[in-house]
């Protein structure tokens, strides 16, 4: 428990033995599960975290109420890494009345067989707290459809649900003013999680613009606070598949023949100007790693063998993985390889047309063993990336 405002204290926890989040996304700094709980006239807690935490969650809340009831659980996000405490919640504090929107209570009813004691609010509607007043805005989509977030006028305070989160467990500070945030991470953490819903982001970004906001609470990651203005512009930036200038190059490799197509326009690409290149063999790569430099950069080359007559698995578990996200925007170059009938670039060229990106260069597939034809294909690929990134920039 840690006082973060005027009575208002964190008391969420840290998760240091996931390996992977959501069962997917890898974990080597762990993660956080956020709660708040203002202590006014009346108390409200922002949501719990997950229930393998239940006994120290709930010691945390007993330690900051100091005796007092709990009034109100604002439920901002059902996700079960958020909402797995509601029902211990209830037996501790039978009359707490749980505060969230219509979807949220059907969804309730469904997961955790609630639906009484609950406290239905819409678009603006406010909570009065005394001294702290909660104002809602529906964020549906960011990354559920009951998603909303809480905005206290009195501190200034936005709790953001799960938007500006990113991975990592909290090394003992809780808020940013002594850390050096990990960007990447929370870029991991968008591609991953938030990835697909970039409209729903740009909307809420939209509805908070004139909000007096000196502090956001998020359910993942540190309280942003004096680094706040940088996790918004993240934030912001990906929602809109703004990529830098710099290229992701993915490419599978079964006996070496792709590793030295894709090394060679490594080569061009950089011998071009292009200082950012993201390299993956997706086979060692963890696809977590490989999404967040698709969302980071403008560019993106794959290349892919041909497989019993279809892509690479681990290239078509990637495509099928960026088609999800529907990730806008993208520039985008392919080659392949085969050794007696070749499909790479004809699913590849198949999947740029369902994605509506700008092919850039001239694909091409050949036939193990590299000759200077074929290395001058290469060059001319990573050339040509190089040459549209600048024009594009």
């Amino acid at each position: 428990m840690k006082k973060i405002a005027n009575d208002i204290y964190y008391v969420g926890v840290n998760d240091r033995r996931k390996n992977l989040f959501e069962n997917l996304w890898e974990l080597p700094k762990g993660v956080s599960y956020n709660s708040y709980l203002i202590v006014g006239e009346r108390t409200a807690l922002i949501d719990t975290v997950d229930i393998a935490f239940s006994d120290i969650f709930l010691r945390k809340v007993e330690e900051a109420l100091q005796g007092r009831r709990l009034d109100y659980l604002v439920v901002n996000h059902l996700e079960p890494d958020h909402s797995g405490n509601i029902d211990q919640l209830r037996r501790v504090y039978p009359e707490v009345q749980i505060v969230g929107n219509k979807q949220t209570f059907r969804m309730m009813e469904s997961s955790h067989h609630i639906a009484g004691g609950l406290y239905e609010v819409k678009e603006g509607d406010t909570l009065d707290l005394g001294t702290h007043r909660l104002t809602f805005y529906m964020a549906p989509m960011v990354h559920w459809p009951e998603v909303m977030v809480a905005h206290d006028e009195a501190d200034g305070i936005l709790f953001s649900a799960d938007a500006f989160g990113m991975y990592g467990a909290l090394d003992g500070n809780i808020t940013d003013e002594h850390i050096q945030p990990d960007w990447d991470e929370m870029i991991r953490y968008y591609a991953n999680i938030v990835g697909k819903y970039g409209n729903p982001v740009q909307k809420l970004l939209q509805k908070l613009a004139g909000a007096d906001i000196r502090m956001i609470c998020s359910t993942h990651g540190p309280v942003w606070r004096s680094k706040r203005e940088q996790a918004v512009a993240i934030y912001d930036r990906m929602s809109r598949y703004e990529g830098a200038t710099g290229v992701t190059l993915a490419f599978g490799s079964m006996y070496g023949f792709t590793e030295q197509m894709a090394e060679a326009v490594a080569e061009s690409l950089a011998d071009n100007g292009i200082a950012d290149i993201a390299m993956h063999d997706v086979s060692k790569s963890q696809s977590s790693y490989v999404l967040r430099d698709i969302f980071k950069y403008r560019g993106l080359i794959i290349g892919s063998p041909t497989y019993s007559g279809q892509l690479f698995p681990e290239i078509a578990s990637l495509l099928q993985k960026i088609e999800v996200r529907e990730v806008k925007n993208r520039l985008f170059g392919y080659f392949g390889a085969f050794m007696w009938s070749g499909a790479a670039v004809r699913l590849l060229t198949a999947f740029a047309e369902t994605m509506k990106w700008k092919v850039v260069g001239e694909p091409f597939e050949e036939r193990p063993s590299m000759n200077a034809d074929k290395l001058a294909r290469c060059v001319a690929l990573g050339k040509a990336m190089a040459e549209e990134l600048r024009i594009e920039n």
